[in-house]
């Protein structure tokens, strides 16, 4: 047997950073096939694929879930990616990140970063799944297995030297990719047994953006916000609270009359990398046009302290009765000054945003309202691939997948088909659709026919990314309330 074991490092009172030390073998990883780091897979993987970093969730400020260099994964070979699937302290209820070349423990190394639903951070190797660090809050004892989690994915500086990742304590961390130890911890709620930390995390100019939403049964009293933070520092530098919007900064959520109005779609902060404005959606909650916005999508500007856009559905009050939100999603930057936004109530609208500018409430006015895949709610992020002669938008829900062009301000269906799935992500020409039942379904995005189904279990809100001739995704729900889970990596033989 080889040498195995374990050092620990402990950071303070900021946490304690796991160090997995192997020679020789990789621990706590069931293999499904060959890959490993030293391999000739590896070395096939490195000879075919360009590198490119996946820093955040949908891989760019936007969300667009659509990489713009080569990934090494094409239709020929997608169906012989051999999975490896590696055994970790946790759910991943949401997206890995990635790192090409980065370097950890004095050694250059391919990484990939999740977060747990119980907030662990993780570096894992992509090219044998060796656990290279693990993070643990320092109160995570208190939280574990409870109804506190967060299914946030992480963000990767774009020094490439440090990782940012929330927890069910309501803080944002820094870590440090050399070796997981703690920067700095922010806390971006005072109630964080109240709100949640649902959404992934953003990056624009040097401040880390994040949101806020509530725990499912909508205790109140609770508020949607914007938090923006400085990355060097740790600063809170502003904070958009989306009820009583008047204030600024952390406010207590028992002084505010108004609760609700969640900020949890997948996407969360969805950021135009132009201009850095951020856009959001919001849930459930009191709609007054003034100092309220529930089920609303809005327009802040990058540092969150002033509202320069909205959008209200004609008819908000009802959506706000019948648990419809809005924000169930996020806003989708689709160009040309048009978005578009799912619900809960089964719609995608889509809106011409030179219309809903300025301060003063807006309230429908939409260019086009179209189905989603199934007419279920939406849960998902779309994505938005910009091809060589027109932009497409994917979407999937629990019983459909479709996609659309846009032309002439409208979209246009192009296909559909009746299987469910989460976020979709599109990489060389190709759509990677996680089927919440099981399996990661790879279709051709301009006709829909699947060209694979690559084997795994099934998930929640996870959704993979694609890189370097290799798929992360994660599997399992964070209802189950594990403190296990599955990372699933796929290479090229």
């Amino acid at each position: 047997m080889k040498d195995v074991f374990m050092r620990w490092t402990h950071a303070g009172r900021s946490g304690v950073v796991r160090v997995l030390v192997v020679a020789g073998c990789a621990v706590g990883i069931v293999a499904t096939g060959r890959g490993g780091q030293g391999s000739p897979a590896a070395a096939v993987a490195q000879r075919t694929a360009t590198a490119e970093d996946w820093t955040r969730f949908g891989w760019d400020a936007g969300r667009s879930s659509a990489p713009t260099t080569p990934t090494g994964i094409t239709a020929a070979n997608v169906a012989s990616l051999e999975r490896q699937q590696v055994t970790i302290d946790g759910t991943v209820d949401a997206s890995a990140i990635y790192l090409h070349g980065a370097r950890v423990h004095g050694a250059t190394v391919d990484v990939f970063f999740v977060t747990t639903t119980y907030g662990k951070t993780l570096a894992i190797a992509a090219r044998d799944g060796a656990v290279l660090w693990e993070y643990t809050p320092p109160d995570y004892g208190t939280w574990a297995r409870s109804y506190r989690i967060t299914t946030a994915t992480p963000l990767a500086d774009p020094n490439r030297e440090f990782v940012y990742a929330a927890s069910p304590d309501g803080k944002i961390q820094k870590l440090a990719v050399a070796d997981g130890h703690v920067v700095w911890s922010t806390a971006i709620t005072q109630l964080p047994r109240r709100e949640k930390i649902a959404s992934p995390l953003n990056y624009f100019h040097g401040h880390v953006i994040a949101t806020t939403g509530g725990y499912i049964g909508d205790a109140p009293r609770y508020q949607g916000h914007v938090a923006v933070l400085d990355g060097a520092s740790g600063a809170l530098r502003h904070v958009w609270n989306s009820l009583c919007s008047d204030r600024a900064g952390l406010i207590d959520p028992a002084s505010c009359a108004q609760s609700g109005s969640a900020i949890w779609g997948r996407a969360g902060a969805v950021v135009d990398s132009t201009t850095g404005d951020i856009f959001v959606a919001t849930g459930n909650g009191r709609w007054d046009g003034r100092t309220d916005w529930g089920d609303a999508v809005l327009q802040l500007d990058s540092a969150a302290t002033r509202l320069l856009g909205n959008y209200a559905p004609t008819n908000t009050d009802a959506l706000e009765a019948h648990d419809a939100d809005l924000g169930s999603t996020s806003p989708v930057l689709l160009g040309g000054g048009l978005i578009g936004q799912g619900g809960k109530d089964g719609s995608i609208r889509l809106l011409d945003w030179g219309e809903m500018r300025g301060a003063a409430p807006h309230r429908g006015g939409e260019r086009q309202v179209v189905s989603t895949p199934s007419g279920a709610d939406l849960f998902t992020a779309p994505a938005v691939w910009r091809g060589v002669s027109a932009t497409w938008l994917f979407a999937a829900d629990n019983g459909g997948t479709a996609a659309w062009t846009l032309g002439d301000g409208q979209l246009r269906p192009m296909w559909h088909n009746r299987n469910a799935g989460t976020s979709p992500v599109v990489a060389d020409a190709l759509l990677f659709v996680s089927d919440p039942r099981g399996g990661l379904r790879v279709y051709e995005v301009a006709t829909g026919r699947q060209v694979t189904k690559l084997e795994c279990g099934g998930g929640h809100w996870s959704s993979p990314i694609v890189a370097d001739g290799r798929i992360a995704l994660p599997e399992g729900d964070a209802n189950d309330h594990a403190t296990r889970g599955v990372l699933n990596i796929w290479r090229l033989r």
